[in-house]
């Protein structure tokens, strides 16, 4: 059974910085490209950033890239996402999801998580 488990949101005040973790299990994690995708209140998922299988290939949404970062550590198998200068903007339950297969952008996934919340607000 496939399970991912985000933790490492909460409330941070604009320009502010966090790192949320995606824990994975019940998959070959290394064999996968990963995606992170948001929601904000009152509104539908947004695809924030994918991750090639290897770590080595990125893409990200234009609002967030300079800010964002995402890396995985597929020893460990887990999915990260660094994020720096946050704007209240970014306010949004944040989402690890698997995606189909290889391919690293495209907001397409077959499983998600549970989500963390991420508030940004002074």
């Amino acid at each position: 059974e496939v399970q991912l488990m985000e933790s490492g949101g909460g409330l941070v005040q604009p320009g502010g910085s966090l790192r949320l973790s995606c824990a994975a299990s019940g998959f070959t994690f290394s064999q996968y490209a990963m995606t992170w995708v948001r929601q904000a209140p009152g509104k539908g998922l947004e695809w924030v950033s994918g991750i090639s299988s290897g770590g080595a290939r990125t893409s990200y949404v234009d609002s967030v890239k300079g800010r964002f970062t995402i890396s995985r550590d597929n020893a460990k198998n887990t999915l990260y996402l660094e994020m720096n200068s946050l704007k209240p903007e970014d306010t949004a339950v944040y989402y690890c999801a698997k995606k189909p297969g290889y391919i690293w952008y495209g907001s397409d996934y077959d499983y998600r998580g549970q989500g963390t919340q991420v508030t940004v607000s002074s």
